[in-house]
């Protein structure tokens, strides 16, 4: 199955210069403000018809990563925390009130990062596809990545994405840190088995208990395993932006 991203459009394209890096950012929408992050190698325009739908329910900042997309890299290596602070220093630049955040892959070690550091600029955080143990990921997978290197860059050139976060995803000791109300969003066919979303949500205090007739002993932290979809359909699927907006839109709740 190829996968299709938006064409290119006419966007509210601009560029902050934070920590050093000039930061590629798109606003659609209006509404609470939600930050948009990409998985590796992708760009904004990765999310597809996501991205239309969030942006009729919140303020869809859509950010460019560090040598990804319209974001030029810079002498300093790739890597999430470092990321994570070009997004904190974002929301200070464009003085956000809170913003969600909505990382995939890639983007959601980003996010992580983000909230974890700065929870007080966060009202929610959603991960989608992202892992917190590197051996959660399927062998083949991890096989594939130990095979990239510099012979294999034409060859990824001609993919729309590649999957990179797994070797610098969110360090496991900094998950009880995450005091943010979370989503653990994934694939039944993931590059990691469903029950290692189940383990994340159960350290976000997840199916410890009944939740009640009235809900009441639900835990401030939702999980969504979505049937059918690979780490690879994921991002563009409409059941991904269908299960982010309930969970982020207070009046849902």
């Amino acid at each position: 199955m190829s996968v299709q991203w938006t064409s290119e459009a006419q966007v509210d394209g601009r560029y902050a210069d934070v920590n050093g890096i000039r930061l590629y950012y798109e606003i659609h929408g209006a509404g609470h403000p939600l930050i948009l992050l990409h998985g590796g190698l992708g760009a904004i325009s990765m999310f597809g018809p996501n991205l239309e739908t969030l942006a009729k329910h919140f303020q869809v900042i859509g950010v460019d990563l560090q040598a990804h997309g319209r974001t030029a890299d810079i002498d300093r290596p790739l890597n999430v925390e470092l990321m994570a602070e070009d997004i904190a220093a974002l929301i200070k630049h464009l003085s956000l009130d809170r913003p969600d955040l909505v990382g995939y892959s890639l983007g959601g070690g980003v996010a992580f990062f983000t909230a974890v550091r700065h929870p007080e600029r966060v009202r929610k955080l959603v991960l989608v596809s992202t892992n917190i143990r590197r051996n959660a990921v399927h062998a083949e997978i991890l096989a594939q990545q130990g095979q990239v290197g510099e012979g294999a860059a034409d060859l990824m050139k001609q993919t729309p994405m590649y999957q990179l976060y797994a070797s610098i995803a969110p360090r496991p000791q900094d998950w009880g840190r995450l005091t943010v109300p979370t989503l653990i969003v994934a694939g039944d066919a993931d590059i990691f088995p469903p029950s290692h979303a189940v383990e994340m949500f159960g350290l976000l205090g997840g199916g410890k208990r009944d939740g009640g007739w009235d809900g009441a002993g639900r835990p401030s932290s939702s999980l969504a395993i979505l049937p059918r979809l690979t780490h690879y359909a994921i991002f563009s699927a409409p059941a991904l932006a269908a299960t982010i907006i309930p969970f982020l839109d207070d009046s849902a709740e």
